[in-house]
């Protein structure tokens, strides 16, 4: 491969990442086999740097092998670079490699996760003697699949945020300790990260819809940000903010931004569109223009949240909404590359992303959302974002065809509520009505009670989406409080469904 020819220089650590290898190595001599340490730092703050050298210290200190777990090849390429740099004999696993008769020949093992997955499968023992395995992105769930194959190893998993990709699956159930590395702020004031100026622009988001995954769907997002006016609202706020300067925008949907390509080559902006069915060729064709062209646009969809490192962008713009909090970190920290040029890059917020989520630049309690995924979640969610009340739940469509979709979507929690307490009468009789929306929707699609109860079971986040919307408007969401009301909920909806369907 050509990128593996490409010699990297070994970097000075700077005195807050020597710090890091120290305590780091010092926390897994102290605590033996068994303990997992997790570690956040923010984007830009050198997590390849800093676990390579605790992978060289490891070998060193433990006579042991390191396996280091990557879910792109370009993250699997910089890591062997930077390993090579500093005089570590490493092999990536690729889909090439099938046997590791060499295994004895290298200290330092580098892998995509699903490519291990299969060659573990075949053999428990496909690697042998690691002592550590190090986990980048490790807020990614694939992972999992790995650690059942080295229990008696440690794991260290390093992260910008240390949040689950599925709520489910929260990240303390894998890791014993978080250690939490330097706040962006911190990092901005010693001079390691460009600081972002911040402009944004209200949008109007309804019509968004939330998926399974908690986030807007990306067909809601088309249909939002595809339009003429949110053209016209991404090309004014570039005219007004970042005219001339090198630019990132990010997408929710491959639609919306071609659309915007057009709308900007029009213009006659110099534009490329980017995404994830290019090929390799063609993609890294467009990153060598956008890094060559000084006045160049990117315009993009799910492809350099991570992995991408170009740091002469000088404008990251947000042309979508989301709920999560990885994503919106992961996005902006494409901007804050330090150059000796650059002290500050524009961040342009066309989804109201910061009134969701704060400035990039503000403290975050990670500790909190480390032990208390839920709960955290839940308040930043709901402190200031009304998309709860904006936004439908839309549900898969392997759910919509087996209930009446029509009379799910007459049904709004808001309006039923206030239109209640217009009238007078008890706010609680719209939990009541909800109830029987959902009753409605599936008894005439269900073939019998057992049956009612499996669509009943798929419409679980459906209906917690419309419990999560009362709470809010009665100002009561205390946790045991919410499961009160579910339980109530599924107990009534059981019932009314058994007396109807029992018999039949």
């Amino acid at each position: 491969m050509i990128e593996e020819e490409v010699k990297v220089k070994a970097k000075k650590l700077y005195p807050f990442q020597e710090n890091t290898v120290n305590q780091i190595v010092n926390e897994l001599e102290a605590n033996g086999n068994n303990f997992n340490l997790l570690y956040q730092l923010p984007t830009g703050g050198g997590k390849t740097v800093i676990f390579s050298e605790i992978a060289r210290r490891y070998i060193e200190l433990f006579n042991k092998k390191v396996l280091i777990l990557t879910h792109r090849i370009e993250l699997s390429v910089q890591t062997s670079r930077q390993l090579n740099a500093i005089a570590v004999n490493n092999k990536i696993i690729n889909s090439d490699v099938k046997t590791l008769e060499d295994q004895d020949e290298y200290q330092c093992f580098i892998a995509m996760v699903e490519t291990l997955n299969n060659r573990l499968q075949d053999d428990a023992n496909f690697i042998q003697d690691v002592g550590l395995v190090i986990v980048d992105e490790a807020h990614y769930n694939s992972f999992r699949k790995i650690f059942a194959y080295y229990q008696e190893a440690n794991i260290l998993g390093v992260t910008a945020t240390p949040l689950s990709s599925n709520k489910a699956l929260p990240l303390n159930d894998n890791y014993d300790k978080l250690l939490v590395g330097e706040s962006i702020a911190s990092l901005i004031e010693n001079g390691y990260l460009a600081n972002a100026e911040t402009y944004t622009y209200d949008v109007n988001l309804h019509g968004l819809k939330i998926g399974t995954n908690g986030d807007f769907t990306v067909s809601s997002s088309e249909l939002v940000y595809g339009n003429y006016f949110m053209q016209e609202k991404l090309l004014f706020a570039y005219e007004e903010v970042a005219l001339g300067k090198k630019t990132l925008i990010f997408n929710s949907g491959i639609e919306t931004s071609i659309r915007v390509r057009e709308t900007f080559e029009k213009r006659g902006f110099k534009i490329k569109h980017l995404d994830s069915t290019f090929s390799d060729k063609d993609r890294k064709d467009t990153l060598s223009w956008f890094k060559e062209t000084p006045d160049a646009i990117l315009t993009s969809v799910g492809i350099l949240t991570t992995g991408f490192d170009e740091p002469t962008v000088e404008t990251i713009i947000l042309n979508r909404a989301t709920r999560s909090l990885t994503l919106y970190h992961q996005m902006i920290g494409r901007g804050s590359r330090k150059l000796p040029h650059k002290d500050e890059f524009l961040l342009i917020d066309l989804g109201n992303n910061v009134r969701r989520f704060g400035l990039w630049q503000d403290y975050i309690n990670w500790q909190d959302a480390f032990q208390f995924p839920d709960r955290f979640l839940e308040s930043r969610l709901s402190e200031q974002d009304d998309l709860q009340f904006e936004a439908a739940f839309e549900l898969p469509k392997r759910i919509q065809h087996r209930v009446d979709m029509d009379i799910i979507n007459k049904f709004r929690m808001k309006e039923v509520y206030e239109d209640l307490v217009d009238e007078g009468r008890p706010g609680k009789m719209a939990v009541d009505l909800s109830v029987d929306n959902h009753f409605d929707a599936i008894k005439d699609k269900a073939t019998d009670f057992y049956d009612a109860l499996d669509i009943m079971e798929s419409l679980q986040e459906h209906i917690e989406h419309r419990l999560k919307q009362y709470t809010k408007l009665i100002a009561k969401s205390t946790k045991n409080y919410f499961k009160y009301l579910l339980e109530t909920y599924n107990r009534q909806l059981r019932q009314k469904l058994r007396a109807v369907l029992d018999d039949e």
